[in-house]
């Protein structure tokens, strides 16, 4: 049996942050870290760290790739400007139509009633939903309650399309394996290294409810936001309870050791392996879901 990762409210995730490379000045590849020994971070003023200090092509300020939001993975091989010196466009919304959300998301058409719930239809199944928690409090996770309003959730769906359609991905809500990466028969729970947490039978029913809810369009309360200093993040659209199951890491899988070079800013440890060869990490570059930009759900309205 292989491993997957939900992603809860407040989680705690293992990202890949830490990848030290050489100072360069891309502009001419021949500086050495040396002739820049007093260059400082413009975010924490501190010249620290000179191996993690990346220098902007535009005005050769630096910037610890910790202290950037969203945090580099690495120092890019190629060229990179700071937020003053990009001209960071402005991404269109998601056309809001029906069929194109549909199709996007791969909704189950059969069910489609669930995009046009009447408020009516809504407070019974909230009440529904109500009485599952209640019943079951002694429950280590919760499943999401869907937004009432089926225009709002539209909204939320279009946001994540517009941020998968901006970053050249495509949805999916499950872990991929492709032709010359990690084979699904590398995923193993039996390799975890100190063995593996097993979900509980109440909560492998939880997570279980939350993808069928997603696959009858009844979506998560999140909204997928744009910064142009921290990029893509996710905040919450309605108060969400700690604990709460709101999706699960997808993306394709890889071994780390194919991915120790990788410039990608949001990859998940998926197994840590005694033997380091054959640890897995998930990685949403190409193939993902609202995990893919979620650093912390900001839990307030705004």
């Amino acid at each position: 049996m292989g491993k997957t990762k939900p992603v809860a409210c407040n989680p705690r995730f293992r990202r890949r942050t830490q990848a030290p490379a050489p100072l360069q000045k891309k502009s001419d590849g021949n500086v050495s870290s040396s002739s820049y020994s007093d260059l400082v971070c413009e975010v924490c003023s501190s010249g620290g760290n000179a191996a993690e200090l990346l220098l902007c092509d535009g005005c050769d300020h630096g910037f610890h790739i910790f202290c950037l939001r969203p945090i580099l993975a690495r120092v890019p091989s190629s060229s990179w400007f700071c937020t003053s010196c990009s001209n960071r466009r402005n991404y269109k919304q998601f056309p809001l139509v029906q069929t194109k959300i549909v199709d996007f998301f791969r909704i189950c058409r059969s069910s489609n009633d669930a995009l046009h719930k009447s408020p009516q239809d809504a407070r019974k199944r909230k009440k529904r939903s109500g009485i599952l928690i209640c019943t079951k409090k002694r429950r280590r996770l919760l499943p999401f309650n869907p937004s009432e309003d089926p225009q709002r959730r539209l909204e939320q769906m279009a946001s994540l399309a517009t941020a998968l359609t901006a970053t050249g991905a495509e949805f999916s809500n499950e872990l991929t394996y492709r032709p010359g990466m990690a084979p699904m028969s590398a995923n193993k729970a039996s390799l975890e290294q100190g063995g593996m947490q097993v979900l509980c039978r109440e909560d492998t029913e939880t997570l279980n409810m939350c993808k069928s809810m997603c696959e009858r369009g009844e979506w998560p309360p999140l909204l997928v936001a744009f910064d142009p200093n921290e990029g893509f993040t996710v905040v919450a659209d309605r108060f969400i309870k700690d604990l709460t199951i709101v999706t699960e890491y997808t993306g394709d899988v890889d071994y780390l050791k194919n991915r120790e070079h990788d410039d990608g800013d949001s990859m998940m440890t998926l197994l840590s392996a005694h033997n380091p060869s054959r640890s897995l990490v998930i990685c949403p570059d190409k193939r993902s879901n609202i995990a893919r930009f979620i650093n912390g759900i900001n839990n307030h309205t705004t």
